[in-house]
């Protein structure tokens, strides 16, 4: 039997290290590594570990980041970062955020004998909370790294009461310095992260690469609707101030008003206060993801709810409140490093157009680019299902996803190599 093909090996490797990555969880019915965890430290130990095998230098930030790196031509060249996350939802897929890491890992490995030539440094990199899982805190780490930390973050709890700082002084970071994870523009080329699509586009295109143009910014909120708890049968309803009835007519617009203006909006959660079967719930707490690809719609969609869950709630004798919790800016990839992608996938594919999508999920792409260019490849996944257990990639594609990152990197360095036009 013949020897299996390079890019078939290492898509083999890829996979089986998230393999081993997905058996580092919190949960026994699932996958789910959170920030500042004993799964954070885990995974990172494991990701050190090849990318030591790599020939890269690892380091770990002031934000908890694990960093790899290799030099270039000569020491001390500002690095093309290649990278993305290895923190999960619950009961999490096993590839959103790992597949790019790893895959930046293999390219790594795979130019590890040419980098005497990159007129960059390569690095890697696996920042430590893009979900906010824990804490409610989104892409914190890529923040940190784009000097945008906020020292409110560190008085967030999670559900056991701990907040960021004691969580961050007992996995060994000094909270006070914090602020030297973050990079200066000048020591990077630019950004580059593979990952799923986490949607069905490509797979209803058949295809499975694509560019990413840009990348939706999104605003999240805790809501509540406060009304009066009563007794549920001795209560008529003309007395009513029933919360969840309010609720759920807000719920039902969320969905309605997203559509009509071609936003995305979602209730993840809703809970009714205080929860018995023979009592009208008089609280129900709830929260509110609004996303769309530019940012004045996104932020249209979100006025629009607010004002219909505001008069739906006044009709019904109940208040409507929304409180924000995260915004990101939307993100436009930068031309030239897209180029660079464009350019990969045809190497590595054939495919000379490769389909253009926008990005409906966040990425720590969006908090890198306030400090350098940054571009996206997306790889296939099967049904587009992902914040999920079936999460399924396939070999072949990421073979091809690899191959094209790799011919990105040497897109990137051939145009910073050759001479400026007259």
């Amino acid at each position: 039997m013949s020897a299996p093909a390079p890019a078939r090996t290492g898509a083999a490797r890829v996979l089986a290290r998230c393999d081993e990555l997905a058996a580092v969880s919190a949960s026994p019915h699932g996958i789910e590594r959170t920030h500042l965890t004993p799964e954070h430290a885990r995974a990172d130990e494991l990701a050190a570990g090849w990318m030591g095998r790599a020939g890269l230098g690892t380091r770990r930030d002031a934000a908890g980041n694990l960093w790899g790196r290799l030099e270039g031509r000569e020491p001390g060249l500002p690095a093309l970062v290649l990278g993305s996350h290895l923190d999960t939802v619950a009961d999490a897929g096993r590839y959103d955020g790992v597949l790019g890491v790893l895959s930046a890992v293999e390219v790594a490995e795979r130019l590890r004998g040419r980098a005497g030539q990159l007129p960059f440094a390569l690095e890697v990199v696996a920042f430590s909370d893009e979900e906010g899982t824990r804490f409610a805190t989104a892409l914190t780490g890529s923040r940190a790294v784009a000097g945008q930390w906020d020292e409110d973050w560190w008085e967030r709890a999670d559900a056991d009461g701990v907040t960021v700082r004691e969580a961050a002084l007992a996995f060994g970071l000094e909270p006070a310095r914090v602020g030297e994870a973050a990079r200066r523009p000048e020591e990077l080329v630019g950004y580059l992260e593979l990952h799923i699509e986490q949607g069905p586009h490509l797979e209803a295109a058949d295809r499975a690469l694509g560019v990413v143009t840009s990348i939706a910014g999104a605003r999240r909120f805790t809501g509540r609707v406060t009304g009066e708890a009563r007794h549920a049968g001795g209560t008529p309803y003309p007395r009513r101030r029933d919360a969840l009835v309010a609720a759920a007519e807000v719920v039902l617009a969320v969905e309605r008003l997203a559509v009509e203006l071609g936003g995305i909006a979602t209730v993840g959660r809703l809970q009714a206060f205080p929860g018995g079967v023979n009592v009208v719930p008089g609280l129900v707490e709830l929260t509110l993801d609004v996303r769309a690809e530019h940012d004045a719609l996104r932020d249209e969609l979100v006025e629009r709810i607010a004002r219909h869950g505001e008069r739906t709630c006044r009709a019904r004798g109940t208040a409507f409140e929304l409180v924000e919790t995260h915004a990101a800016p939307g993100v436009t990839c930068e031309p030239a490093l897209s180029a660079s992608i464009a350019a990969g996938i045809a190497a590595a594919t054939g495919d000379a157009a490769p389909p253009r999508l926008w990005s409906r999920a966040g990425h720590d792409a969006m908090a890198l680019a306030a400090i350098t260019p940054v571009a996206m490849l997306f790889v296939r996944c099967e049904d587009g299902i992902s914040h999920a257990p079936g999460e399924a990639v396939t070999a072949a594609d990421v073979a091809a996803g690899v191959d094209a990152l790799e011919a990105a990197v040497l897109d990137v360095a051939a145009r910073r190599a050759a001479p400026p036009r007259p």
